[in-house]
């Protein structure tokens, strides 16, 4: 190399490194394109206890309990609280007493109570028994989407289109969901790029907010940066929210990464109630307690009262006759 400069040395090195490694330029370019956000500074807490937190239980949980809780839960600062499912009661049970749940509570006026609704039939009966906004529920496995709802990616998206179309004609927003964002109990890991493609077509459709799920709870840092990477290149950051199970303990480290990456709505269930019906092996959905617990003290704002959110807590789970899976509400005490 002679009386080189050492910077055109290192240039000839890195050339002869791209020569020998053509896959090391399009790594290095990948890299570049992760954009770390500085942390909101106000995180909507979306509490899906009373429905994706009790659907799954065994015993049928009483009307007035669930009524109970959802009013116990609007006095605590949150804005807004799922509050039943429009669905078959054949398929589930638990979410047959819909229409008395949403007409039996009080509702505060700076709370609103989406219900989700499947298809038409539970769309109408959700606006006749009262719905100010509903939610429609996708996934990006192919085979759960048919043991879950009962028909592929493709059909659901027609029922969607129809579901929305309906509550644009009524002023009605609509939620969207994409499950096994992060991985499906039937297919194992689920390309980003499915993801994408339905949380894509859910936005094009008209849905105000999409929210990413891990089903089963499987989903790392790593594999929440990768999938959010992609998807918020064709749907807005300010559009997207998660919704982590924490059937593997990394619940709070995946919402800290979508937090990193600039997401601002996080789904959480008081007591961290929860558990897919047709995804088994999965556990609850990340306990409020917790995630508010980890906000606050990153200084984030919420608006939610912690303590408040912790004796619903503490009524739900005497009412199940079962301990928390928070692990705030168990260090404070609040446990059978």
């Amino acid at each position: 190399m002679g009386n080189v400069p050492s910077s055109v040395k290192q240039c000839l090195s890195y050339e002869q490194l791209i020569g020998e490694y053509p896959w090391l330029r399009r790594w290095l370019l990948e890299e570049k394109t992760i954009t770390i956000h500085e942390y909101p500074k106000f995180v909507k807490i979306v509490e899906v206890g009373p429905r994706d937190g009790l659907q799954n239980e065994k015993e049928i949980v009483p009307t007035g309990v669930k009524i109970q809780l959802i009013d116990m839960l609007s006095e605590t600062g949150l804005p807004v609280i799922e509050a039943t499912s429009f669905v078959s009661s054949k398929w589930v049970p638990q979410m047959a007493d819909h229409t008395d749940v949403l007409r039996g509570i009080q509702r505060a006026p700076h709370v609103r109570y989406p219900a989700l609704t499947p298809n038409m039939q539970g769309f109408q009966d959700a606006v006749a028994a009262g719905a100010t906004e509903v939610a429609v529920f996708g996934s990006a496995s192919e085979t759960f989407s048919k043991k879950n709802i009962n028909c592929t990616i493709d059909e659901s998206m027609l029922r969607f289109e129809e579901v929305i179309n309906a509550a644009k004609e009524r002023q009605i927003p609509v939620r969207g969901y994409v499950s096994c964002a992060l991985g499906c109990p039937h297919e194992g890991p689920i390309e980003p790029s499915k993801v994408v493609e339905v949380a894509k077509r859910l936005y094009q459709m008209g849905c105000y907010e999409i929210s990413l799920g891990d089903t089963t709870g499987v989903g790392t840092p790593g594999s929440m940066f990768k999938m959010l990477q992609r998807v918020m290149k064709e749907v807005p950051i300010t559009a997207l929210a998660v919704h982590c199970h924490d059937t593997y303990g990394q619940a709070l480290p995946n919402i800290l990464a979508a937090l990193q990456m600039g997401v601002s709505v996080v789904d959480s269930a008081v007591a961290g109630l929860g558990g897919c019906p047709y995804a088994l092996g999965s556990s609850g959905n990340v306990a409020t307690e917790d995630v508010l617990y980890m906000l606050h003290g990153m200084g984030i704002e919420t608006g939610v009262n912690l303590a408040k959110v912790a004796e619903a807590g503490s009524f739900i789970c005497n009412a199940l006759h079962r301990k928390t899976s928070s692990k705030v509400a168990q260090a404070r005490g609040r446990t059978l």
